[in-house]
């Protein structure tokens, strides 16, 4: 996995969506009750840009079809049969870093 640094980004307490663009992915951080989430950008339902959508009960929701997706494990809401990437985030004294899987590690991790 490698780390990437997000750009411009300065953490803050609170409710928020933000789009931004690390590791060639368009990624949502999105912040909800002290807690920092990363997911794809964009819905695969109907392509919506997530970060346009809303954020409630620890789900992201798609502005265009209110289709709901899970932060933590980005499964979609009940009937839907989709889900969302999810990547995991930190906080570190310089700034937030997502990790991105490189295609080496999707590689390894289709033998175990």
């Amino acid at each position: 996995m490698k780390w990437y640094k997000v750009l411009g980004l300065v953490y803050m307490e609170g409710t928020f969506i933000k789009k931004v663009k690390v590791g060639g992915k368009s990624i949502c951080l999105v912040g909800f009750e002290g807690k920092l989430y990363a997911v794809s950008a964009k819905c695969p339902h109907a392509g919506a840009d997530l970060s346009e959508g809303l954020c409630v009960r620890k789900l992201i929701v798609c502005p265009y079809h209110r289709y709901t997706y899970n932060l933590e494990t980005g499964k979609g809401g009940e009937g839907q049969n989709d889900f969302i990437e999810t990547y995991p985030v930190e906080v570190r004294d310089d700034g937030v870093y997502v990790g991105v899987n490189t295609l080496w590690d999707k590689l390894k991790s289709g033998f175990k």
